[in-house]
């Protein structure tokens, strides 16, 4: 009588990874770059391809997709063993425990609030902070924490009473006279600090001269990540901070996320986000730290401040209500005089695209575009523009657009308000004219 053999154990299949239709943010790679086969192919919309011949199944770029965009594929023969193998053991199939995300998980729960840096240059703040505060307070609420204002300086008590007025729950404050002036070593060694300290899981910064200096020597000596000139920020349910800004040269808005590290540091731009409502006489709790750096440790030496005097010509576009840009359609710089007459009309000044920077027709401070300023204006005028994606990064969050082209197909209509096909040489002289009827009939 033969003996029974023993049933072969049944050997979990590895499956191969594929790509879940409409969820990839175009992170920048990851997944790529996590394969240990190079079995994975981007495309130029930055979406994985992936070789599944190659494919062994290891799923590290499933577990490094902040998106969760990648997914496990069972042919049907694989799928059939799987549910044999639950019907052994009772159930779905255990995972074996991932220890390393555990301890992951440990160590980024240790991080918690949101903060913003209060940049200030003798005592004055700058605009981008309070903006900064805005958007942080609805980043801190969904992710249930307070917060925070980081202010930095020599007696700048009152900034933190300020950012209380703007939503601030919170404020931390290093002031002594080493911080009297702006200087690279001495506020990176104080935001480390209170980094360190205090464990902050969010940091916006101002991505001006200050905020780009600072933030990348903070995320080099913490080792984090940082995101810079970002033109949206949320969270995901994850607590990862979703950072989308332009990537590619400008052809697409991708989101980037710091998944693995703490604090989540991010830049943007001034007059990217829209200024949050002022709330006189709110109160926060201040948290003065002594800690401070010797000024004979500091190298760099504060000799003269020189301010900028701008020449006649020189004009701050940011700040303006009324622009009207011009770009390649202009023809040249002499026809830019008939958009400066509409601008004096509306007390506005005159704007432009790269590209008429770029042939000299204007000034680099009118360049409105991801490589010039960001503006919110009332109303946004463009004549002759087309409509890049660079360009609308820049002027896109105007409360009214207004174009102006031959190009009935031209991208900038898919952003504008109002749509004017036609002759910018006869439109804008016909607009001028007609504001200054209305100005006369209404004096």
């Amino acid at each position: 009588m033969s003996e029974l053999q023993p049933k072969p154990k049944l050997k979990k299949p590895r499956g191969r990874a594929r790509l879940i239709d409409g969820k990839c943010i175009a992170c920048g790679a990851r997944c790529q770059s996590s394969c240990p086969v190079n079995c994975i192919e981007m495309t130029d919309s930055g979406e994985p391809i992936v070789e599944t011949a190659k494919c062994i199944g290891c799923q590290k770029c499933i577990k490094i997709c902040p998106a969760a965009a990648m997914e496990m594929f069972f042919t049907a023969e694989e799928q059939k063993i799987l549910d044999e193998l639950a019907a052994e053991s009772g159930g779905a199939v255990e995972e074996e425990p991932d220890e390393e995300g555990t301890a992951l998980a440990r160590k980024l729960a240790e991080y918690k609030g949101v903060w913003v840096f209060v940049e200030q240059t003798e005592g004055e703040p700058a605009k981008v902070s309070w903006e900064l505060l805005g958007v942080g307070a609805g980043l801190a609420r969904s992710l249930g924490v307070e917060l925070c204002a980081l202010v930095i300086g020599e007696n700048v008590e009152h900034l933190c009473r300020e950012a209380f007025a703007y939503g601030a729950a919170k404020a931390y404050l290093l002031d002594a006279p080493v911080y009297t002036h702006y200087r690279t070593e001495a506020y990176v060694e104080g935001c480390c600090h209170l980094i360190e300290k205090y464990k902050p899981e969010i940091i916006l910064m101002g991505a001006t001269g200050m905020g780009r200096d600072l933030a990348g020597a903070i995320a080099t000596r913490v080792g984090t990540g940082l995101t810079a000139d970002c033109t949206g920020l949320a969270v995901d349910d994850k607590r990862n901070l979703m950072q989308t800004r332009p990537a590619f040269g400008g052809n697409i808005m991708a989101t980037i996320m710091c998944d693995k590290y703490r604090p989540q540091m991010s830049t943007v731009r001034p007059n990217v986000m829209p200024m949050p409502e002022r709330k006189e006489g709110a109160e926060g709790t201040v948290i003065r730290d002594p800690f401070t750096v010797t000024e004979e440790s500091v190298l760099t030496k504060v000799i003269e401040i020189i301010r900028d005097s701008h020449n006649k010509g020189g004009v701050d576009i940011t700040g303006a209500e009324f622009i009207v840009s011009g770009g390649r359609g202009m023809m040249s710089p002499e026809n830019f005089a008939i958009l400066q007459e509409l601008a004096d009309e509306l007390d506005g000044v005159v704007g432009a695209s790269r590209s008429a920077v770029d042939a000299g027709w204007m000034p680099g401070d009118r360049q409105v575009g991801q490589t010039g300023k960001t503006v919110r204006p009332k109303i946004y005028i463009a004549c002759g523009i087309s409509g890049a994606i660079q360009h609308l990064v820049g002027m896109q969050d105007s409360d009214m657009v207004i174009a102006i082209n031959r190009d009935s197909s031209a991208p900038i209509f898919e952003v504008a308000t109002y749509g004017i096909v036609g002759d910018l040489f006869q439109v804008v002289p016909a607009i001028t004219a007609k504001i200054r009827e209305l100005k006369k009939t209404r004096a």
